[in-house]
């Protein structure tokens, strides 16, 4: 099997080692030179000018760049030419007068794919006139192709990748890694490659307040694209491939209407995507990034949409699975797996037309549905080759998975605790940074989005916990853990076999949710069957992650953000007259624009990007007059040119603290006359601001400002510790006495308020995640026990995080964050050279779990059978005293949460500055955020 292959993007697989991945054998060869992007770019037809004058048809390279920034600022066409009236505008000696001026110019920059509209006629009559505007989705998928910045983020060849080189246990990731992608491949010509399509619609708002206009776009993407490339809205991998026609068809049955409707969107997408039906059945040939040909094939690898909308492309209607076959009386009772494929339902198409005309609107919709299918006769991927919609119709988490949370769980549990006690419940949740906090409870949200749905999903269990029966909170935790896993970016069989065990585990419970009459419908009708649409997908999720990667990659987010630069943000330039065809010239020049700043900044570092072998490449003698320097990576591209605007557009990103307090251990210069204030413990990089909140105050201030009465002895404790050399910190030995010195060698503190931790991904080390902020400021009036958060903290160095789990850590509450200020002239104390922290710890309450003891009686430190979390109480010694002590600050690893156990009826006089104070038990709630959950559930 070949290992590596030309061109192949091997990065995403370092930490798996390249012993444990099979690669396909002959797949994606590169079959002669083609066009590269700067060839396209030569190849314009006003390139001679461009010989003389790099920036024509502006003047120069600054009036580009305030050209640019005009086109793409939003600016009506009356602010720019009241812009360009103004005197010290006009001395600038401009090439444009106007902003229509400017706008002609735009024009004659080298073009992408462009667009075309075509006038649609229908069958029936409809209210206004219809048309469909759109693009080749060749030259779409061209442009993604050899586009220089997608370079080092796209993969060509399929490939099984497994958890050891013994390779029993497979691992799916992306799209390529997937059952379906192999064996496409197999049925390919030797040396093709494979280029999956990715499409999305769905239908979008334009409209501000008033108008209720809408569009229905269609977007198109590389399955081939490293998904966490392809998922950042701001790398521009969706384009927007054509804006489907909305009609008001003229029928009085509103039924009949909405198969005219599902009819003309097929009819569409048959039109706009032949091409790619073409190429997939004969294969095309295309230029990558570097100038390589390849033989493409161009099946549809996913299709991203709702629940609704996926049924209507697959032929299906809304009273079956576009997915299985599985009826709703057998749902949950058994598990059949007999997939809606093409063939199938092509089938049965052609038997009802036998004996009905499609057109004879009444009786075909009549013997349709008989079948459960939804009266479109001619469906858009029949002649499709390799694409079938039991493949393509992915599982997608924003819509099938966290919507349905909040129309049915969310609602079972306000149902089952009420409305006024589940609100007071999350009102009294302990605030964190970053963290949404519901200070007004949940069940009179209104509008809520995607993001509220997993905010909402972090809580849910421990705050119903205790008033629900075990088994109603079993069958929502499942769901919730199915949710958890289904989205890992790197899923193995193990983890499979968890998600459908997850699923299983819900419909053994699911009985408890009707009995105790959650199940709501319109007028608080209990419902007590599962006829639920989206709870059918779920069973079909594993054999999809199987089949096309993890599911994460299908998730609607970022369509959802192309709506926004695609759609809306055009919009709001228009005059609200024929939106369609301005927000496609809009596009167009945005695009040219791109498109040129890159060209144009590649030209003027005199840069070559194809492919070449570094041997070849002669730069001793730095570059003569017309030699250009050859680039083969995206990192190199951007590294030596300096484009007018930013080409991916604004990123946000995440403070690497692992590096800084790299470099400033490795700086050799940096003579600093106090402690770092970054540094790395473990596996977590702590950040503190460089000027402490409270500086140079005494011990005794100290205690009584943050309410520590014992600092003092907890400070002689710890320097004994250290002097002992016995590493034992937050013990159950005895508590320190008035025995112990307590002379100390210094007097002074300076005190920190917050801290921020940076942890790495769970299943990719390599990647840091946004750092956490966690508080401990002293009594206020409106915290009168301090605002102070809960870590985990590590008690053993053999063992790290996340990948180790909880074992070697505790869970405790940060009051004090500090340094001891050593006395003038006094070398510091072993020990105090270091950032330090008061922990007050919390232990686990001892359960009985079944599953994982095996024993019906034996009580251990396990979680809880019903919540799944683990139960915790303050750490006491034999004589009833606090267990809390000093530790260094480097321990800590993490920001957990405790969520206290409410029991049947939350206690009214608590308020969220209250709860963790007063509250005797807690949940430790590994559903805050999905690292702390693989971490706690994975080992």
């Amino acid at each position: 099997m070949d290992i590596v292959l030309e061109g192949d993007n091997v990065d995403f697989h370092a930490d798996h080692g390249l012993s444990n991945i099979e690669y396909f054998e002959g797949a994606a060869e590169v079959h002669g030179t083609g066009t590269t992007f700067m060839d396209q770019f030569d190849l314009d037809e006003y390139a001679s000018e461009r010989v003389d004058n790099l920036f024509y048809p502006f003047a120069s390279r600054d009036e580009w760049e305030l050209s640019s920034f005009l086109l793409r600022s939003g600016l009506s066409m009356a602010s720019i030419n009241k812009f360009l009236t103004l005197k010290l505008i006009q001395r600038l000696g401009l090439s444009f007068r106007t902003a229509q001026q400017l706008r002609n110019r735009a024009e004659l920059l080298p073009k992408g794919p462009e667009w075309n509209c075509k006038p649609w006629k229908t069958t029936f009559p409809t209210k206004s006139k219809v048309s469909l505007f759109y693009r080749d989705p060749i030259d779409c998928i061209q442009s993604l192709l050899h586009h220089p910045l997608m370079k080092d983020h796209i993969n060509f060849t399929p490939f099984r990748m497994f958890k050891t080189a013994e390779r029993m246990m497979r691992i799916y990731t992306e799209w390529l890694s997937g059952n379906v992608a192999w064996e496409m491949q197999e049925q390919l010509p030797p040396g093709a490659t494979l280029l999956g399509t990715v499409l999305s619609s769905d239908k979008t708002n334009i409209s501000a307040m008033t108008g209720g206009r809408t569009a229905h776009p269609l977007l198109i993407s590389l399955a081939n694209l490293d998904m966490t490339f392809r998922m950042k809205a701001n790398n521009h991998a969706f384009l927007l491939l054509a804006l489907l026609p909305i009609p008001k068809f003229i029928h009085k049955d509103r039924k009949t209407r909405g198969v005219l409707e599902n009819r003309l969107i097929h009819e569409c997408l048959d039109f706009v995507l032949q091409p790619l039906k073409t190429a997939a059945q004969v294969g095309i040939m295309m230029s990558d990034a570097l100038g390589g040909l390849r033989y493409a094939f161009t099946p549809l690898a996913a299709y991203i949409v709702d629940t609704q909308e996926s049924t209507m492309l697959a032929g299906v209607n809304n009273k079956a699975s576009s997915v299985t076959m599985a009826s709703y009386k057998q749902l949950g009772d058994a598990f059949p797996h007999e997939p809606r494929t093409a063939l199938k339902t092509i089938a049965q198409l052609q038997v009802i037309e036998k004996t009905t005309n499609p057109w004879h609107l009444d009786a075909y919709i009549k013997e349709a549905n008989k079948v459960h299918l939804n009266s479109v006769h001619r469906l858009f991927y029949r002649d499709w080759a390799l694409s079938d919609p039991s493949q393509f119709l992915t599982p997608e988490p924003l819509h099938h998975w966290h919507k349905m949370f909040w129309d049915h769980e969310a609602r079972w549990s306000i149902n089952a605790v009420g409305g006024a006690e589940i609100d007071f419940r999350f009102s009294l949740l302990h605030p964190h940074t970053a963290f949404r906090h519901f200070h007004e409870g949940i069940s009179k949200l209104k509008q809520v989005t995607g993001r509220e749905h997993c905010d909402i999903q972090r809580y849910i269990i421990p705050v119903i916990a205790g008033t629900v029966s075990s088994s109603f909170l079993i069958a929502i935790r499942s769901l919730i853990d199915f949710r958890y896993l289904g989205q890992a970016p790197e899923i193995d069989d193990s983890i499979c076999a968890k998600i459908e065990n997850a699923l299983a585990t819900f419909h053994r419970h699911k009985k408890a949710i009707i009995m105790a009459g959650a199940r709501t419908g319109k007028g608080g009708r209990v419902i007590d069957n599962w006829y639920i649409p989206k709870l059918e997908f779920m069973q079909s999720v594993v054999s999809s992650i199987r089949k096309n990667g993890v599911a994460i990659q299908w998730s609607a987010d970022a369509m959802e953000h192309a709506h926004i630069t695609e759609i809306k943000e055009p919009t709001q330039c228009t005059n609200n007259q024929n939106y369609e065809s301005q927000i496609c010239r809009h596009l167009d020049r945005a695009d040219k624009c791109c498109r040129f700043d890159l060209a144009t900044a590649t030209r003027e570092a005199r840069l070559d990007i194809r492919d070449f072998t570094r041997e070849e490449q002669d730069d001793d003698d730095g570059l003569e007059d017309g030699e250009s320097l050859t680039v083969n990576t995206t990192v190199d591209l951007l590294s030596n040119i300096t484009p007018v605007s930013q080409l991916t557009g604004t990123t946000c990103h995440n403070a690497d603290y692992f590096a800084i307090a790299n470099m400033l251990q490795q700086d050799a210069s940096i003579k600093a006359p106090f402690l770092l204030r970054t540094f790395v413990g473990g596996d977590t990089a702590i950040h503190l601001s460089r000027d402490p909140s409270f500086k140079r105050m005494s011990i005794h201030d100290v205690a009584v400002k943050f309410k520590l009465p014992n600092l003092h002895l907890a400070l002689a404790d710890y320097l004994n510790c250290v002097k002992n050399s016995d590493g034992t910190i937050l013990t159950d030995d005895e508590p320190p006495t008035q025995n112990i010195r307590t002379h100390l060698p210094f007097d002074m503190l300076e005190i920190w308020t917050k801290v921020r931790i940076q942890n790495r991904a769970y299943f990719a080390p390599h990647d840091i995640l946004p750092a956490q902020t966690i508080n401990t400021s002293p009594p206020s009036d409106s915290w009168p026990f301090g605002h102070s958060d809960t870590v985990l903290m590590n008690t053993d160095p053999n063992f790290s995080w996340p990948r180790g789990g909880l074992e070697g850590h505790v869970v405790g509450q940060l009051q004090l964050i500090f340094r001891a200020v050593p006395q003038k002239g006094a070398a510091p104390t072993p020990g105090t050279d270091m950032f330090l922290a008061y922990i007050q710890r919390y232990d686990v309450i001892p359960q009985i779990n079944r599953e994982i003891s095996g024993s019906s009686t034996r009580k251990g430190a396990y979680p809880h059978p019903a919540s799944g979390m683990f139960l915790m109480q303050r750490a006491r010694h034999e004589d009833d005293s606090l267990i809390n002590g000093i530790v260094p600050l480097a321990r800590i690893r993490t920001l957990v949460e405790l969520t206290p156990d409410f029991g049947e009826t939350a206690d009214i006089h608590l308020t969220k500055e209250t709860t963790l104070n007063y509250c005797s038990q807690f949940w430790l709630n590994k559903y805050l955020d999905k690292e702390s959950y693989y971490a706690m559930s994975l080992l």
